[in-house]
């Protein structure tokens, strides 16, 4: 193996204790990253995340089309490691989070594909409701130490935040815009059973 090989194992396995997440879920944001990147003066990539979010899914794994999922972001707790920047996202030229101080999502639809779960919902941004579909992936389950049943699950999705009216932008002299309109969505989810 090279120097540079990708190495594939750099967690340990999951565990997988449930063999039916049928049931009433909610997101654990302690031990949940719902984040973001976004190329930056198309050189690099700019990560970050909300630090500030509340959901919840119910899950029918005999008839997925009856699993719903809904998700509150702050908008305000956006966190990508720069204040300035930060400040600037929360402002009238991307999120306006005086005005629309919560970003949501409310599932219309999911399908499931073994491990996999398509879910097509509503995410609405500055007022605005557009389709998206995230694609998660069932990452394992596990009884934790506090008498919790959790269930791991990460997705990402891509979109282009111009639908959602978040317009600004800067162009280069070389070329190019300072902000990509296509941003990559990417959730890290781990819930813990209501019901």
């Amino acid at each position: 193996m090279g120097i540079f090989s990708k190495n594939t194992d750099d967690f340990d396995a999951p565990t997988s204790v449930i063999e039916d997440l049928s049931g009433d879920w909610a997101i654990d944001p302690s031990h949940t990253r719902i984040g973001f990147s976004a190329r930056h003066a198309m050189v690099t990539t700019v990560r970050g995340q909300f630090t500030q979010f509340e959901g919840t899914a119910h899950i029918d794994t005999a008839n997925p089309a009856s699993s719903t999922v809904t998700l509150t972001i702050k908008g305000e707790s956006i966190d990508t490691g720069n204040a300035d920047r930060d400040a600037h996202l929360r402002s009238g030229d991307f999120f306006e989070n005086e005005t629309y101080p919560d970003i949501t999502f409310v599932s219309t639809g999911v399908e499931r594909d073994g491990d996999e779960w398509a879910v097509t919902g509503d995410l609405t941004i500055k007022g605005v409701s557009k389709p998206i579909t995230v694609v998660f992936e069932s990452t394992g389950s596990a009884q934790d130490p506090f008498g919790n049943t959790r269930a791991g699950f990460e997705g990402t999705a891509t979109v282009n935040r111009k639908d959602w009216g978040i317009n600004w932008n800067a162009a280069l002299e070389t070329g190019g815009v300072l902000v990509s309109d296509k941003i990559k969505l990417e959730f890290d989810v781990s819930a813990i059973k209501t019901a």
